[in-house]
């Protein structure tokens, strides 16, 4: 048994994986749980500990311990196999690739970040002035190791010199954002002066920076952030997630905040469930509402329950009033602590003491609770203009709960603390409810197309990746040519990580007796999710009709779109599919 899945496999079953990341319960021969890729109140995720699969009925998400672990996480296949591996005590030695020149652009762009993390690691040992600045924020020497905090030299090339002693390209360097060239064509480093803040992804592989300026000059950005490269999106990514994805699965709540000093404090003082924004793209309105929910739904996957602790200025008000309905319309609870003017969380840890934190995590309020008080505080007894206010500001988060007890119950509670009536409350609700149903659709569908999307992308790249590896071996198992005419124009899209889907194709698959029935599932779960997308542009075109005829004709594309999914399913199961 030479390949690395077989053996994780075996020592780690779809159960025990999957039972660490959401709640099982027994469902006769199998599990079941409400799935974490989508929002449900009845579970339709199923888990086949006899198969080692898992299918949910709502959405269609399906796979093994490697899918999973790779949709939930927001992994791709080698950083699943990593987490896995070390999970199982499987080495992956033989499949280090210690040959560069077989190396993807990827994987160059993952080593060459490791190496800078470890030059600026290096360069902040060596600098005094900058370790005790650290230590006056209040961060002790093993927060600035875990953390892997380091110094970037005011210098224009020290980091190139040093990467290009290492053999790395000038285009990896700039692929990666750490260098820029200026007009003369000459490569410069992008961080100089500056703290560096490691951003990694899930697995812990260190995917971006985050620069903060040591000495003011008065031109340069307090922050400067890695740019857009092909391992980080800046918009869908959490600073510290990789360290405190499991206190908030043990914990059942995450706090988020704004800034990295403010998370590692955070950390440091024994609340390793925070996770940060690393920036303002919550409350920045030109960042999608996707993104958002794209950050959001992480987290919810790992606990429907959040703590809010953002700046008490404009933007940190934004942030939480941006963040706060979102994630209420992904039925999450949702409390906001209470900052003093001007402080943030990093300040309140580092002047008032570790007690002072965990006093106000402790005292968080619901966001309704939290922004009624902010509102009738501003008011100042004039109730007609609290009325306003809490028609405009309240209750659109009214509108977002899901519960219809729950609105029900803040109606109430409007009502006693403001003396405004709860019939009133209750019309002005109704109004706003269609006013907001869009929006709140608009949020549930982003989730979902998500979702979605990922899920076919991934399967798309599955098939891409046997039909190479199949084109590359001597004795092929399967019919590539078939495979890659099937697929189309996909080769494409997937040009630049072509020997990642390779690598992974072979090391998944290599000891793999069933690939054809495999590769005729993973087409079967693709046309299931064409007839998906296909099925929401129909549901999207009937809500936008206004003729009866124009509805029954959707209305009748529609029933023959779940009759064809609908026999997928059954097909699938009858043969034993899953």
């Amino acid at each position: 048994m030479n390949s690395p899945v077989a053996k994780i496999k075996e020592r780690l079953s779809i159960e025990e994986v999957v039972s660490s990341y959401i709640k099982l319960e027994r469902a006769g021969s199998n599990l079941k749980a409400r799935c974490p890729f989508h929002n449900e109140k009845t579970p339709s995720f199923f888990v086949s500990v006899d198969r080692g699969t898992y299918y949910c009925f709502g959405c269609g998400a399906s796979g093994d311990i490697f899918t999973f672990v790779e949709e939930f996480e927001g992994l791709d296949f080698k950083g699943a196999l990593r987490l896995l591996a070390d999970r199982a005590g499987v080495q992956l030695e033989v499949y280090s690739l210690e040959m560069k020149e077989a190396e993807s652009e990827k994987e160059k762009l993952y080593r060459v970040m490791e190496e800078a993390t470890k030059f600026f690691e290096n360069n902040l040992v060596n600098n005094q002035e900058v370790l005790e600045y650290l230590k006056n924020r209040g961060l002790n020497d093993k927060s600035i190791k875990d953390f892997r905090i380091g110094f970037a030299l005011l210098d224009w090339h020290k980091l190139f010199e040093h990467l290009k002693s290492k053999n790395f390209s000038d285009k990896i360097m700039e692929r990666a954002g750490l260098v820029k060239d200026n007009a003369m064509k000459a490569w410069y480093d992008r961080f100089r002066g500056r703290i560096m803040f490691p951003i990694s992804d899930s697995s812990g592989r260190v995917i971006a920076f985050s620069g903060r300026i040591f000495v003011d000059d008065g031109k340069s950005a307090k922050y400067l952030n890695s740019p857009e490269t092909p391992i980080f999106s800046k918009n869908a990514v959490l600073f510290g997630i990789d360290k405190a994805k499991d206190s908030i699965r043990k914990n059942n709540f995450s706090i988020l905040v704004e800034g990295q000093m403010d998370l590692i404090l955070s950390h440091q003082a024994g609340y390793k469930n925070t996770v940060s924004t690393s920036g303002t793209a919550l409350a920045d309105s030109t960042v999608s509402k996707e993104h958002v929910v794209s950050n959001l739904g992480l987290i919810r996957r790992l606990s429907g329950n959040i703590v809010l602790s953002f700046d008490a200025d404009k933007a940190g008000a934004n942030a939480t009033i941006r963040a706060g309905k979102i994630a209420l319309s992904l039925g999450m609870d949702v409390k906001v602590v209470e900052m003093p003017e001007g402080v943030d969380p990093a300040d309140l840890i580092s002047k008032n003491g570790v007690e002072a934190w965990k006093e106000a995590i402790k005292n968080s309020k619901h966001i309704i609770e939290f922004l009624l008080k902010k509102v009738l505080k501003n008011c100042k007894g004039d109730m007609r203009k609290a009325g306003r206010e809490i028609k405009v500001v309240i209750l659109p988060f009214v509108n977002a709960l899901e519960s219809s007890i729950e609105k029900a119950y803040f109606v109430k509670k409007i009502s006693d603390l403001s003396g405004i009536k709860e019939s009133a409350l209750q019309d002005d609700l109704k109004n706003i409810e269609q006013e907001q149903k869009y929006e709140k659709d608009e949020i549930k569908v982003a989730g979902e197309a998500l979702n979605k999307l990922y899920r076919k992308d991934y399967i798309e790249r599955k098939l891409l990746g046997i039909a190479l590896w199949q084109q590359s071996v001597a004795e092929p198992i399967v019919d590539f040519k078939k495979i890659l005419e099937k697929l189309g124009e996909i080769d494409k899209k997937f040009e630049n990580i072509k020997e990642d889907l390779i690598f992974e194709a072979e090391v998944f698959y290599s000891n793999n007796e069933d690939l054809k029935k495999s590769v005729n599932e993973m087409f079967l779960n693709l046309e299931e999710e064409n007839i998906n997308e296909e099925l929401n542009k129909k549901m999207m075109e009937l809500r936008q009709t206004k003729e009866e005829e124009t509805g029954k004709r959707i209305l009748k594309e529609i029933s023959e779109l779940n009759k064809k999914k609908e026999n997928i399913k059954n097909g699938r199961f009858n043969t034993g599919a899953r």
